[in-house]
């Protein structure tokens, strides 16, 4: 693609200085936002680069093991919150990862 541009430049330049029009002026504002969108197009796509997501970022599976144990039951309005509960507490809720 940039040699696709300079090329074009390059004939322009030449076209220019056969026939003195300064049309060259005129076509270096697509031409510059041809470019640009281009350029911004490879940075935030990655074109240039082969990711293959599914593959790189495969994590395989296991089954989930875990216990079924009733642990408390509340029932009717008598307690609104359960024993130990930490909502207020987010110091002890949320421990910071080391």
């Amino acid at each position: 693609m940039t040699a696709a541009l300079l090329s074009l430049a390059a004939y322009a330049v030449e076209v220019q200085a056969e026939s003195g029009t300064p049309w060259i002026l005129l076509a270096a504002g697509p031409v510059g936002a041809v470019a640009v969108y281009w350029g911004l197009f490879r940075y935030y796509r990655n074109t240039d680069k082969s990711h293959s997501f599914e593959r790189e970022t495969l994590i395989e599976s296991q089954p989930i093991v875990g216990h079924e144990t009733k642990f408390d039951t509340v029932r009717g309005t008598e307690r609104r919150e359960v024993s130990g509960n930490n909502v207020s507490k987010h110091r002890q809720r949320v421990r910071r990862l080391d």
